[in-house]
């Protein structure tokens, strides 16, 4: 499995605003404003599951959740986070870490269909973006 010819799913593409790369994964924004949602991408070809990176690369995997989690968690003071890897749309391996607070729309469900997308204030998602880069030093 090689990033050489790893390409972002069209539909992550169109869902999301990217932030950067980690050593491993292409850390992105869901375009969502309902809730504080980030992707990590690991840039591998063809790599549908965690088990299919190999074990190197899954500790890297873990180690750029824990890095991206600790940052989100510091920046929105979240109650909860919640972490997936589900791909039951898109198969492209991705890891969700979702910021989540008691009293948002989906609170205590799972977020997925539970509202539309709403929209992110340009100037706030730009504020939220500039942070999050300084704490999981992709600035």
């Amino acid at each position: 499995m090689s990033s050489s010819d790893w390409s972002l799913s069209p539909r992550l593409e169109q869902d999301t605003i990217n932030i950067g790369d980690l050593p491993l994964s292409r850390v992105l924004v869901i375009k969502d404003a309902h809730y504080p949602w980030l992707l990590l991408v690991p840039r591998r070809s063809g790599a549908s599951e965690i088990i299919d990176l190999d074990e190197v690369a899954q500790a890297q995997l873990m180690t750029e959740i824990a890095r991206v989690s600790r940052a989100l968690k510091e920046v929105t003071q979240c109650d909860k986070l919640n972490v997936a890897a589900l791909g039951n749309l898109v198969p492209q391996l991705h890891v969700h870490i979702i910021a989540r607070r008691s009293s948002d729309a989906a609170w205590p469900r799972p977020v997925w269909g539970v509202m539309p997308p709403l929209a992110h204030d340009a100037e706030e998602v730009q504020q939220f973006i500039n942070l999050l880069r300084r704490k999981i030093w992709l600035s």
